[in-house]
């Protein structure tokens, strides 16, 4: 099992009631004050978790710096009261900041019994969404195909 410090069991905290926050705050209809509570938080919890050095080393890297754009341009949107504009703009600098991970939680989700074998079905996997994710070869493998 990971040991994890104090300050990050409270960050992984605050993540998931980020999350839990803007998820709410989505099906609320887009409600600005759960929105922002939700981003503070999940910022927040994300600076406690990996920590404070690293955090800024992540959101301002030289090659990140658009996503990083978009994703506090979003918040800074969320926060001055456009939820839909702003929600958009963080979803956009999520993925973009984000993307180099999903494969591993995609090879994560494809270890756990149920999930995995949905994400093995045959129309499933060969879906061309998110080709680099679903399938077991490396990028430059499906981009020949």
């Amino acid at each position: 099992m990971i040991s994890l410090t104090d300050s990050q069991k409270i960050g992984m905290g605050l993540t998931g009631f980020g999350v839990f926050f803007l998820f709410f705050g989505m099906i609320l209809f887009f409600d600005k004050a759960l929105l922002a509570i939700g981003n503070i938080l999940f910022v927040a919890g994300l600076a406690f978790v990996i920590g404070l050095e690293r955090t800024f080393r992540f959101f301002f890297q030289k090659h990140k710096m658009k996503a990083t754009s978009f994703f506090l341009g979003g918040v800074f949107v969320v926060l001055i009261g456009w939820p839909i504009i702003g929600v958009v703009l963080e979803i956009y600098g999520f993925f973009l900041l984000f993307r180099g991970f999903f494969p591993v939680v995609v090879g994560f989700i494809r270890r756990i019994p149920v999930l995995g074998s949905i994400l093995n079905l045959p129309f499933i996997s060969s879906l061309p969404i998110f080709p680099c994710m679903l399938t077991h070869g490396t990028r430059s493998t499906i981009l020949r195909k």
